[in-house]
């Protein structure tokens, strides 16, 4: 069966629509004008505001004009990630969607399910002549997923609405009414690159097969980091075989744990069977060790030509130890809020090609004085080694507030229409509510939306079951706000 054919129809039948459009962060001129012809040709005041954000307006029912005014936010843009054997071009191709029994899934790429199954809903009710809602402000934000460029340049004035109701959780239990902070970190240097040593030979090693993830959501369950791993065996090689490091790729986006990882490195010719028995014996050890988080992964190797230059070896061990000391993973867990990570890093993308090479992270924390010090304690490690190291796309968090009358009214909702009890809780990942809520203090809000596992992976999907559990909530939200 074809995704437009589930229910609820409308719903699905936009979410198709939205994914025929290339939507990767920072290029969203496409979907832009999707959203703001979608909105004119119903009819309905629309608006784009100088950094791309669409708003829609919509009035109220008839009988609910009386009601509070609702803000439906969700953000237009999507993580574009893909496996590395999947051909596929994400600046003109729309997503390859497909049903796997209760799942909604795309074929070696991103889904869009985050946040695209919000913007359909929200599309769902702007085109909808026969549900019952109050005043409706659609705020489409973009770019969420590399700066929340739109949430941060998001003027105030522009809504009037007394709720916001943000469609971009990943668990259809939850109600997330609070969520971490974060901030860009990067360590950049340039170097003289080295002439290869006469009788050298070359290999190609590869990390794959991890499974990756939301760098937010994802970072407590312990899965593994291609470029710590990589990283790992180069050092250990480097220090037993004197190996030298040609390039190194690995990881893309900030907010996705890395999955792979590629390295050329060049040896002594009378080193190989050292090496090849050290990546043997490597990879039993990170089979064995991430077999329960990671059972896919694999390292590969061959031999490759030659390369003409190679890092200097000073610059190498530099790099190499300054990669291995950076914090990974869990920072600190919330003292006050059961499991809930509380400060984190995420050793995103490491690049050494062209006589430069730079080291991606992203660092977040629900408190902004540890997410700086984790930052700061990054900062150390890659100036020790001579890099060049900046800050950038800061945002904070977002401060719960459990006793809000919203949150009163779907907790008890909730329980009222599936029998148990919502987990109201804050999360590690970055919502925009925080940075939405400086220009709109008094506005409360609440995050809820459909399962949706894999985000930021090409393993990426949502559940069907799920989707129509979330959209009667939501009209159901609608109806007594």
């Amino acid at each position: 069966m074809e995704v437009r054919n589930q229910e609820p129809k409308a719903l699905w039948n936009h979410f198709a629509d939205l994914n025929a459009v290339p939507r990767p962060s920072k290029k969203e001129e496409r979907v832009i004008a999707f959203a703001k012809a979608f909105g004119e040709k119903l009819g309905l005041p629309t608006i784009v505001d100088h950094i791309g954000n669409v708003i829609i307006k919509k009035p109220a029912t008839k009988g609910m004009e009386s009601r509070p005014i609702v803000v439906l936010q969700s953000h237009l843009d999507m993580v574009h990630q893909k496996n590395a054997d999947t051909i596929f071009d994400f600046d003109s191709q729309g997503i390859n969607m497909f049903v796997d029994g209760d799942w909604i899934k795309a074929k070696g790429t991103t889904l869009g399910a985050d946040n695209g199954i919000g913007v359909a809903a929200i599309m769902a009710l702007l085109s909808s002549t026969d549900i019952p809602h109050p005043a409706l402000e659609a705020l489409f934000t973009i770019d969420e997923e590399t700066g929340m460029t739109g949430a941060l340049e998001l003027k105030g004035g522009l809504l009037s609405a007394k709720f916001m109701l943000n469609l971009d959780t990943e668990e259809d239990t939850e109600l997330t009414i609070g969520c971490a902070g974060g901030i860009d970190v990067s360590a950049m240097g340039k170097y003289t690159p080295v002439a290869v040593s006469a009788g050298s030979k070359a290999y190609k090693i590869t990390v794959k097969g991890l499974t990756g993830g939301h760098s937010g959501m994802d970072i407590h369950l312990g899965r593994g980091n291609a470029n710590k791993l990589m990283n790992r065996f180069l050092m250990q090689a480097s220090k037993a075989l004197g190996i030298s490091i040609a390039t190194i790729d690995g990881g893309s986006l900030r907010n996705a744990i890395p999955r792979e990882s590629f390295s050329v490195i060049t040896l002594d010719a009378d080193k190989t069977a050292a090496l090849e028995k050290m990546l043997t014996e490597y990879a039993v050890i990170i089979k064995s060790e991430y077999n329960t988080t990671d059972p896919n992964i694999n390292l590969l190797w061959e031999e490759t030509a030659v390369p003409a230059n190679v890092l200097p070896q000073d610059v190498q061990k530099s790099l190499l130890s300054a990669v291995y000391a950076c914090p990974n993973g869990i920072y600190r867990m919330s003292p006050d809020i059961k499991d809930l990570v509380q400060t984190s890093n995420n050793v995103a993308r490491v690049l050494v090609q062209d006589a430069e090479y730079k080291v991606l992270c992203l660092t977040r924390s629900s408190v902004d004085s540890e997410k700086m010090d984790e930052a700061e304690a990054i900062r150390s490690v890659f100036e020790l080694a001579g890099a060049e190291v900046s800050f950038g796309g800061s945002y904070p968090g977002w401060t719960p507030k459990p006793t809000s009358s919203l949150v009163e009214l779907m907790s008890s909702l909730y329980t009222e229409m599936y029998g148990g009890k919502a987990h109201v809780n804050a999360c590690h990942a970055g919502l925009e509510c925080g940075i939405l809520g400086t220009n709109y203090p008094e506005m409360e809000m609440i995050s809820f939306g459909p399962n949706i596992r894999g985000a930021h992976s090409p393993d990426e999907m949502v559940q069907i079951s799920s989707v129509q559990k979330f959209w009667n909530y939501l009209l159901e939200t609608l109806k007594r706000i």
